[in-house]
């Protein structure tokens, strides 16, 4: 799976629930959105580390992820963000220069 390819997929998916859910999805929609789901996903962490009320479900820490993964893709698009040329910035070049490790 790549980056690029991934984030086109959870582009169509979101104008397709947006369309069909009638969200507006205005201009800090999406950040608002990635706040949202990483609250979702602490909620599930504190689950499943027993420091919150509720059944621990490692299948829905999973999707809670997904879905922080999802909209921030979703932020990046709407901020003009290429995230790969980001990532390969900030954290990837430290593999350039250790080949060895």
């Amino acid at each position: 799976m790549h980056l690029k390819t991934l984030q086109a997929d959870v582009l169509r998916i979101s104008d397709i629930y947006a369309a069909e859910h009638g969200i507006e999805r205005s201009g800090d929609w999406a950040l608002l959105k990635v706040q949202e789901e990483l609250g979702e996903l602490v909620a599930e962490h504190l689950r499943m580390s027993g420091r919150a009320r509720g059944a621990a479900d490692a299948d829905k820490l999973g999707d809670e992820a997904a879905d922080v993964l999802g909209m921030l893709l979703i932020y990046c698009d709407r901020a003009g963000i290429d995230l790969e040329a980001a990532m390969q910035r900030k954290w990837l070049h430290w593999l350039e220069a250790r080949p060895g490790d």
